[in-house]
């Protein structure tokens, strides 16, 4: 197992082909996908075939950036992921923050604590210059794990879907951190 990083209770690490089982799982919850895609699971052969093959991809592109798996210490279980990595039109020192946890892990701070370990490492050992996260404005959940992982909103935007979904109606949201920002936090809890 190559742990990518480690919190308190946490262990994210690379994916690995027999994570199929968990993402099925995991994308299988309706609750989960609510804001996504309406709720609808996300197809086994879509992660076998496009899904898990480009996060392991993306290991061989990046060092730095990518995909985990988010293990509970405690249980060995599977709770989840985070991504950090840039978007496709980004600069490389501005990754997107992102995460998917079980239902069964929601409200237990993990989505927090991975997320403030993601961009703690982002900006203390990879050098980014800012971290952004977007989700729909109606998901209340994912904007206070953002706010608490030390983001702040920087806009509302309305984008074009595939497909409407519940709540889409009200747009969506960009939270960030700057490097100046996160040094001031940092600065002011020390």
């Amino acid at each position: 197992m190559e742990i990518f990083l480690e919190t308190e209770r946490l262990i994210l690490r690379r994916f690995t082909m027999d994570d199929i089982d968990h993402l099925v799982a995991l994308d299988g919850e309706p609750e989960v996908m609510r804001f996504i895609n309406g709720g609808r699971p996300t197809p086994r052969h879509e992660i076998e075939t496009h899904v898990l093959p480009w996060w392991l991809g993306y290991y061989e592109r990046s060092e730095r950036y990518g995909f985990w798996a988010a293990i509970e210490k405690a249980s060995g279980q599977f709770l989840g992921w985070f991504h950090f990595r840039p978007r496709e039109d980004d600069p490389p020192d501005e990754p997107e923050l992102g995460y998917r946890l079980r239902r069964s892990a929601w409200g237990k701070g993990y989505g927090t604590e991975g997320s403030r370990a993601l961009i703690n490492k982002g900006f203390a050992d990879i050098g980014v210059q800012r971290v952004v996260a977007s989700t729909m404005a109606v998901n209340i959940a994912s904007r206070r794990v953002m706010e608490k992982s030390g983001l702040r909103l920087v806009r509302a935007f309305h984008q074009e879907w595939p497909e409407s979904i519940p709540g889409d109606e009200h747009g969506d949201v960009e939270y960030a951190l700057t490097r100046d920002e996160w040094e001031r936090q940092n600065a002011a809890t020390d």
